[in-house]
């Protein structure tokens, strides 16, 4: 491994709670990869962090999980916030904003940009092991966190795991897709990731 990566011991996976600080029951017991400075950070704000950049090792990331898709589930579940707001930096977004890990309003990521077609996404980051499935509950919740911010142009949850059968069938989820939310599964974030890897 390259100097970013480092191996700890301890639970690997954690549920996902409201309080993104908590360990939580039942989680797998395995190596965890822990990534040091994966952000420059910028300005603190109201909201939380400004990312400024990404550093060295997110890259080295997304390069291992370029090698190895499956190595998604080394990587220690809080570090996942930090990857997909630096994805969101190296997308060309404006101002990428990393929530603090408790009292976040159901949102880890506020990205936003400027000018002519203004948009601001709220991204809720489920860092899930395999087999566990984001439920339609958590679905609505994003729903109504962006139902009650008008400042927000669309909801997404982002997981490392996949989506309960027939979510974006059900009525009360699916007419929202595509414009007001975005149900983005292991396989998608994956590809997004493999496509700004390439960029570089």
């Amino acid at each position: 491994m390259n100097g970013g990566f480092g191996w700890s011991g301890g639970f690997g996976w954690a549920h996902g709670t409201p309080n993104r600080a908590e360990a939580s029951v039942g989680a797998i017991e395995q190596p965890a990869i822990t990534l040091k400075s994966l952000l420059i950070f910028g300005d603190k704000l109201a909201a939380g962090r400004l990312v400024k950049a990404v550093a060295v090792p997110w890259y080295e990331i997304l390069a291992m999980i370029k090698k190895d898709p499956e190595s998604i589930y080394q990587i220690d579940p809080f570090k996942w916030e930090e990857i997909i707001a630096g994805a969101y930096e190296r997308a060309g977004f404006d101002e990428v904003v990393l929530t603090p890990r408790s009292g976040d309003g159901g949102k880890d990521i506020i990205a936003t940009k400027h000018g002519a077609g203004s948009v601001r996404f709220y991204d809720q980051v489920k860092a899930y092991r395999p087999g566990h499935l984001v439920t339609a509950n958590d679905v609505r919740a994003i729903l109504g966190v962006i139902a009650g911010s008008p400042d927000v142009s669309k909801g997404i949850i982002t997981t490392t795991s996949r989506f309960a059968p027939r979510i974006r069938e059900e009525t009360t989820i699916s007419q929202f897709v595509p414009f007001r939310l975005e149900l983005k599964d292991k396989d998608e974030l994956i590809q997004w990731l493999d496509s700004l890897s390439e960029n570089e």
